[in-house]
């Protein structure tokens, strides 16, 4: 058995899709399905069972012998939740839990960190694995500081010796695009916003810089697209690697200029670009630059190549977002 936390979310939905396509059929996905798109995202596959994050504790507990690995990917992702107490139980609280029981059982653990434990930027984008570094890092927003604050847990718990999943890895993920994310809004993927709401010949809006050495629509992210996510995970589950905190992007920093261009451009359209003010309530927290630095996953053995920018723009727009 395979647990999926998150399993009808973005990230989640297309791992769990990807084992179905391989012909595993014992994938249990731990979710709640509140909203429309959420069902559609696992419409085709074959779960062994749907149960709600308030009763895994106790699923475990019963399936444990029978359990292969936890991919815990269930979050509050959105980087404008105000509400710590639920962010705190959901992203921190929830994961010492799945930690715990994972140590205690002997399950491997794969989770979802994410890039925006790094902040703005100027502490670097090293996933190290000591405390004094990580300590550097300084989030912008809640959701940031909750992972920021699980990660700590597990280097401070690993540094006082007490128990750990027999394998784990904390995946600090970059800006991942890619299909199954409708069901998020506003915190979906520039790719998908832009696809839903143009119009031919219109121009396409993005955020203009508020610092002088960033040119409007230079704003630089590191963007990976899902299925090289998912292929990380499975590599990891797959090879037993306990990888530790891991940074999964691509190593390479393109601006939201080139991102909006290539999704025109995949619309069949010569990209028309303009620039509006950014809100206000965000722009003291907006990351201007990220890149992950892919060292350790390469040093742990992956070599398989990322898909580039272009392609994986085209490659979402043409065979999920366009109609066919």
């Amino acid at each position: 058995m395979i647990i999926v936390t998150g399993g009808a979310g973005f990230i989640g939905s297309n791992l769990v899709a990807t084992l179905d396509a391989a012909g595993e059929t014992n994938v249990v996905i731990c979710d709640r399905l509140e909203c429309d798109g959420k069902w559609r995202n696992i419409a085709g596959t074959l779960p062994r069972d749907i149960i709600p994050p308030e009763e895994l504790q106790a699923y475990v507990a019963v399936h444990s012998h029978e359990i292969r690995a936890i991919f815990h990917l269930g979050a509050i992702s959105s980087t404008t939740a105000i509400d710590g107490d639920a962010v705190v139980q959901a992203n921190f609280s929830f994961s010492v839990m799945l930690w715990q029981a994972c140590a205690r059982l002997g399950i491997p653990f794969i989770y979802a960190s994410s890039a925006a434990v790094y902040g703005d930027g100027t502490a670097g984008f090293v996933d190290s694995n000591t405390l004094a570094e990580h300590r550097k890092y300084q989030p912008l927003n809640l959701y940031g500081w909750s992972k920021w604050l699980f990660d700590g847990w597990v280097l401070t718990t690993l540094a006082r010796g007490e128990p750990a999943p027999p394998s784990w890895s904390g995946l600090r993920f970059f800006n991942v695009y890619g299909p199954r994310e409708a069901h998020k809004d506003s915190m979906r993927s520039l790719v998908a916003k832009i696809v839903a709401s143009h119009q031919p010949g219109q121009a396409v809006q993005l955020f203009k810089s508020y610092r002088p050495d960033y040119a409007d629509g230079g704003q630089l992210r590191d963007f990976i697209y899902v299925a090289d996510v998912v292929a990380v995970i499975l590599w990891l589950h797959r090879s037993g690697v306990s990888g530790g905190l891991l940074n999964v992007g691509t190593g390479i920093a393109r601006s939201f200029h080139d991102l909006a261009a290539a999704t025109i451009r995949a619309c069949g359209e010569a990209p028309i670009i303009e620039y509006v003010d950014m809100p206000t309530e965000i722009r003291d927290a907006y990351q201007y630059y990220t890149r992950a630095d892919m060292g350790r996953l390469r040093s742990l053995g992956y070599n398989a190549s990322l898909t580039g920018l272009e392609d994986g723009v085209t490659h979402y727009v043409t065979h999920f977002l366009l109609p066919r």
